[in-house]
């Protein structure tokens, strides 16, 4: 029996359309699970994150239980890294309200990146000081976790304190918690410079971060100006191969999550992944 390709989308690159649409859409496509933001999807549900109410919660987690989808992932988009003293804690804050209701949204996953020192890109990512303010911030929010019985869920972006495999298996082993798992972008750790060893670079990610990989983000990009760009799935230069190869046979069942590919290209991009995922 062959074990079939889990594919899900974050709900947000729908944009903000009703909820009933909403999902009207993720079973049009056949998507089983969904990654969720709701200050992205809904922000008129959530005038301040970090005031969201388990009826809020409940609200958009029954509905989409109801419609069989799963919330895979949900999104909290913080920057847990602000020089800001006060708004990293009002970040924290913010994640730390996703954990508390993740039961309610029907998720066991929260996910966020890691941010910036400053605003916007700055080399001050690529610190060793940047790095230990990642170590301290998660190791609160895991602790937060821990409480809950839920799961953080970390993901490396290109620029960010948190920018490559190494790094976050460091992290791992300085946080030893089952509760703290990695969102794998493999596209987010390309680099304009690097790209053409993606096949090393993809390879290993998946031997440092082996079983704590909890979801994969389906991305896809190319090299435009000296910068990397982001196009639909199946259209640029990512190797889907390997990262197919992995997910149906040493990790079958896993969850992926399509990311910045928009409705009118859906159809040819699950058609690609599909056809990739047949032949791996």
């Amino acid at each position: 029996m062959t074990i079939p390709l889990h594919l899900g989308i974050r709900a947000h690159d729908f944009e903000q359309i009703p909820l009933e649409d909403l999902i009207g859409k993720i079973q049009h496509y056949n998507f089983s699970h969904i990654q969720f933001a709701l200050k992205k999807s809904f922000p008129e549900s959530a005038p301040s994150l970090a005031a969201i109410s388990p009826g809020t919660a409940c609200y958009y987690g029954n509905a989409f239980r109801q419609a069989g989808i799963q919330i895979a992932v949900l999104g909290c988009y913080v920057n847990i890294v602000d020089s800001d003293p006060q708004k990293r804690a009002q970040a924290l804050s913010e994640f730390s309200t996703h954990l508390r209701l993740a039961r309610d949204f029907g998720a066991s996953l929260v996910g966020t990146e890691t941010g910036s020192v400053g605003q916007g890109y700055t080399t001050d990512n690529f610190t060793e000081e940047a790095f230990q303010e990642v170590v301290t911030s998660v190791k609160a929010m895991v602790a937060e976790a821990e409480r809950f019985g839920v799961t953080v869920g970390i993901e490396a972006g290109l620029h960010h304190p948190l920018h490559t495999a190494p790094l976050t298996r460091r992290l791992l082993d300085l946080i030893p918690s089952n509760n703290l798992q990695v969102i794998l972008d493999c596209a987010n750790l390309m680099s304009p410079t690097h790209y053409s060893q993606q096949e090393s670079i993809v390879a290993e990610a998946f031997e440092l971060l082996g079983n704590r990989i909890a979801v994969i983000h389906l991305k896809d990009f190319i090299v435009k100006d000296g910068r990397i760009q982001i196009v639909p799935v199946g259209q640029g230069w990512l190797q889907f191969e390997p990262i197919l190869r992995y997910m149906k046979h040493q990790r079958p069942h896993i969850q992926g999550i399509l990311e910045s590919t928009t409705e009118e290209y859906l159809e040819e991009s699950i058609a690609f992944l599909n056809r990739v995922y047949e032949e791996v």
